[in-house]
């Protein structure tokens, strides 16, 4: 499962770079889970053909995100994010002293985003 979600985070960042045919051919094999037979037939190319065609984009969309890491930016900040909500959340149960705390750790979090896009 974490493969086909891989798959479709690189392809939501990087699929526009790939060509039509190799978007067609991506998105029915990894979106519309067809077998490499079935897009083989509908494409008229050989199952072999799909393969490699496929495993020729998830490399080229792996080398785009090993140049240009926006995946793991996106995940990186949404992480973040994620702890600030928490924080934030814990902070309305909080006396007013202690919610200070919870203000220096949301701001430097935040900073680390700032400073990372």
């Amino acid at each position: 499962m974490e493969k086909i979600v891989t798959q479709g985070l690189l392809y939501d960042f990087y699929g526009e770079l790939l060509t039509e045919h190799q978007k067609k051919i991506y998105e029915e094999a990894v979106f519309n889970d067809m077998s490499l037979s079935e897009i083989a037939e509908e494409f008229e190319i050989s199952r072999q053909g799909v393969h490699d065609l496929l495993k020729r984009c998830n490399n080229i969309l792996q080398e785009y995100e090993n140049k240009l890491r926006l995946m793991e930016k996106f995940m990186d900040a949404r992480e973040k994010i994620r702890q600030i909500n928490e924080l934030a959340e814990a902070g309305k149960t909080m006396k007013e002293t202690d919610c200070r705390e919870q203000i220096e750790k949301i701001r430097q979090i935040s900073n680390h985003l700032i400073d990372n896009f």
